[in-house]
């Protein structure tokens, strides 16, 4: 008899499967996936792995079973798109100009506004945290670490807030931002070029100035996207 956790397993890597093809556009809106027996069998698995499998995606927004019908995909504006695995699934196709024009968008709703919200309310220890992060980009080595401790600093901000909301907020988007960290970083000559602005949105919550940490997160996230503009003109080339 097979145990719970082998059947966990399985049905994870399932998910993970049909979730990368529908995310990454391999199976259409509108298409009918295999039949039970066809599908568990071309991914190796019992039907009860695919079955769980198939739920979860199905409260993702991803597909839709139908009795005599079998699962759909569904349209792109019925998935979860701040599911942490669609998110992930998206960022791992590698992101479009469209999509990472979106989370610039998203950035600059929810970053400005998190950051003077930490000038405003955080605490020692809170700003200790923001300043460990900064401390660890400025001596990080690799673009890895770079990536890690950047993904802190921007955490940290937001747990500043005092807002448990918007503190939730980042264990839903961190995969997003990481990759759209790296990709920033990745195309600059030095992947440190962002560390000034950081330590401007570090300074302004030390000194407790809202309106100049609104105003200079909103200045880090435009020379991301400037720099990722950039290169996407050099890559068109």
């Amino acid at each position: 008899m097979r145990k719970p956790n082998a059947v966990r397993n399985l049905y994870g890597h399932v998910m993970q499967e049909i979730g990368q093809r529908i995310v990454s556009g391999k199976v259409q809106p509108g298409d009918v996936l295999p039949r039970e027996e066809a599908l568990a069998e071309s991914l190796q698995v019992s039907r009860t792995a695919l079955r769980e499998a198939m739920k979860v995606l199905s409260a993702k927004g991803l597909i839709e079973s139908r009795a005599g019908v079998g699962a759909r995909v569904l349209e792109e504006r019925f998935w979860n798109q701040l599911d942490a695995d669609v998110l992930a699934w998206r960022c791992a196709s590698m992101p479009t100009d469209a999509f990472v024009d979106k989370l610039v968008e998203m950035r600059e709703i929810i970053e400005p506004a998190a950051a003077a919200a930490a000038a405003r309310r955080r605490t020692d220890a809170q700003l200790a945290d923001i300043a460990s992060a900064y401390d660890a980009m400025a001596a990080s080595q690799t673009l890895d670490e770079w990536a890690e401790a950047d993904l802190r600093f921007h955490e940290a901000v937001l747990h500043a807030t005092g807002n448990e909301l918007l503190s939730s907020l980042f264990s839903v988007i961190d995969t997003a931002l990481g990759t759209f960290f790296v990709l920033s970083a990745r195309n600059a000559s030095n992947f440190r070029y962002s560390l000034p602005h950081h330590q401007k949105v570090l300074e302004a919550i030390r000194r407790k100035q809202p309106q100049v940490a609104h105003k200079s997160m909103l200045a880090m996230i435009a020379d991301s996207q400037a720099n990722l503009r950039r290169s996407r003109g050099r890559a068109r080339k």
